[in-house]
C-alpha cells in the first residue's frame, strides 16, 4: 500500500506567494526564465533557474549556477521568503481551468514505494535529465519542486478534501498570469492529517506518476545516496520521502499530444491520402478545423485542408495496452511506412504540439511552410495511462498533456 506522509512544508507569506510562485523548471528556456523573473526577487526562479543571475549563455548544468541556487535557497529562507511549518502537515493543492477545478494533497511519497513498484510510471528517463535534479538536490538538499501523481479515488479521501475546502478560506488564492487558479489550503488539524495517511496506508494500494518522472527517480536516486553516506541509517529521515501532489483519477483529464511532421517523404499530398486510405476511412474533408471526437479518429492537415479519419479494424488491438493506443496505429499505419519515421525520440523530421495550443496551432505551422502534415489525435484516458503502467509497459514518447502545470514554490520539503 501506498505509503504517504505529512511533512514541515518551507512556504512563502501569503502577501508575496504570486512573486515567488513560477511554472516548473521544464517549460522555459534560460532566456524565457529571465523574462519572466523581471522585477520578482522573490521569485523561486532564482533557485530553480539559477543561471538567470550569469552571464547569458552560462551552462545551467554547471557548479556554479548549482552553488547559487544553494545559496539564495538560504538567503530566501534568512529573508522569510520562505518559512518552514513547525508541524508536519499534509496540504491541499487545488487549481483552476476552464471553470474546472481539480483538488490534490500534497505529501512525502516514500522513495521506497518507487523502487518497489508501488509509485507506477509510463514513460522512460534519462540518464542526463535525472542526473541534473539529482545535482540540484544535493545542492538543496531539498525537493524543491513537487511532482505529480495520481491514483484511483478513495470516497474518504475525497470526502475529507470536500469538507475542508468548502469550510475553511484557502491560504493562498490567486489567478496566474496565464489566467490558472491556484489554490491551497494547509491542514492544521492533527488528527485528520493522522486519517489522511492512514487512509492512503489502506485504501491506496498504489499510484502513478502523472508528471515528473525524472524528478521522482532522482529522489529515489538520491535517497539511497542519502542512506549511503549517513552511518546512523534508520529508513525513517526526510530524505526516504519526496514531495508530490497526489489528485484523484477522476479529477484528471489527459489533453491531446499531437503531431507535425516537416515534408511527405517525396510524395504528393494525393499520393499521401492515397496511401492512408488502405488503413484509414476518410470521413470527412474541411477547410474549417476538424477535431477527433472518440478513440481511434484522427483528423490531418495537409495541402490546405483537414480530413477527418477512422481507423479501419485490424490497425489496433483494444485488448493490448499499448496496442491500443491512437499514437501506436498512427506509428504503424502512417509515421513508419508511409513517411519513414522510424524513431520518435531522435527523429528530427516531426515535432510535438500540446492539445492546450489549439488544433489552429498545427494549421497555422503548416501553412507557414515549417511543416507538411500535421496530425491530430483524440486524448488518451486516464484508465489507458493506468492500464499501461499496471502492466509494466512504457508509453511511446510525447502521448500524455496534462494542464494546468503545477506551481513551483507553493510549498518546498526539505530533507535534512
Amino acid at each position: 500500500m501506498a505509503i504517504i506522509k505529512p511533512f514541515k512544508g518551507v512556504r512563502p507569506p501569503k502577501e508575496i506567494v504570486e512573486e515567488v510562485a513560477c511554472l516548473t523548471y521544464d517549460v522555459m528556456n534560460s532566456e524565457e526564465a529571465l523574462k519572466m523573473d523581471e522585477g520578482k526577487d522573490a521569485s523561486l526562479l532564482h533557485i530553480t533557474r539559477a543561471e538567470i543571475e550569469f552571464e547569458k549563455g552560462t551552462d545551467s548544468h554547471s557548479d556554479p549556477v548549482y552553488a547559487k541556487a544553494a545559496e539564495n535557497f538560504n538567503i530566501f529562507q534568512e529573508k522569510g521568503f520562505l518559512v518552514q511549518d513547525t508541524e508536519a502537515r499534509f496540504y491541499i493543492y487545488a487549481q483552476t481551468m476552464n471553470g474546472i477545478t481539480q483538488y490534490g494533497i500534497v505529501g512525502a511519497a516514500a522513495c521506497q514505494d518507487y523502487l518497489d513498484g508501488n509509485i507506477k510510471k509510463h514513460e522512460l528517463t534519462r540518464p542526463d535529465k535525472e542526473e541534473d535534479r539529482k545535482v540540484l538536490t544535493r545542492y538543496l538538499k531539498a525537493n524543491i519542486e513537487p511532482v505529480f501523481f495520481t491514483y484511483r479515488a478513495v470516497p474518504e479521501i475525497d470526502q475529507i478534501v470536500s469538507d475542508i475546502v468548502n469550510s475553511k478560506k484557502a491560504d493562498y488564492d490567486f489567478t496566474a498570469e496565464d489566467g490558472f487558479g491556484h489554490h491551497f489550503w494547509v491542514i492544521e488539524n492533527s488528527e485528520i492529517n493522522n486519517t489522511l495517511e492512514q487512509l492512503f496506508a489502506e485504501k491506496v494500494p498504489c499510484t502513478y506518476v502523472a508528471d515528473g518522472h525524472h524528478r521522482t527517480a532522482a529522489a529515489a536516486g538520491m535517497s539511497k545516496e542519502f542512506a549511503s553516506n549517513n552511518p546512523n541509517h534508520t529508513g525513517n529521515e526526510p530524505y526516504n520521502y519526496f514531495m508530490a501532489v497526489h489528485f484523484p483519477d477522476n479529477q484528471l483529464q489527459i489533453i491531446d499530444y499531437n503531431r507535425v511532421v516537416k515534408d511527405l517523404n517525396g510524395l504528393t499530398s494525393k499520393e499521401f491520402l492515397a496511401k492512408i486510405s488502405k488503413n484509414f476511412e476518410i470521413t470527412s474533408e474541411s477547410e474549417a478545423i476538424i477535431k477527433p471526437t472518440k478513440l481511434h479518429d484522427f483528423s490531418i492537415y495537409v495541402a490546405g485542408k483537414w480530413h477527418g479519419l477512422t481507423a479501419k479494424e485490424g490497425t489496433y488491438n483494444d485488448n493490448d495496452p499499448i496496442g491500443s493506443l491512437d499514437v501506436s496505429v498512427l506509428s504503424n499505419c502512417i509515421l513508419e511506412p508511409i513517411l519513414d519515421i522510424k524513431d520518435l525520440r531522435t527523429s528530427t523530421r516531426i515535432d510535438f504540439v500540446g492539445g492546450i495550443r489549439g488544433l489552429g496551432e498545427l494549421s497555422r505551422r503548416v501553412d507557414n511552410g515549417e511543416m507538411a502534415v500535421a496530425f491530430a489525435l483524440f486524448p488518451v484516458s486516464m484508465n489507458q495511462l493506468m492500464n499501461i503502467a499496471d502492466t509494466g509497459n512504457i508509453m511511446p514518447p510525447k502521448v500524455t498533456w496534462f494542464e494546468p502545470k503545477l506551481r513551483s514554490g507553493l510549498v518546498i520539503n526539505k530533507l535534512d
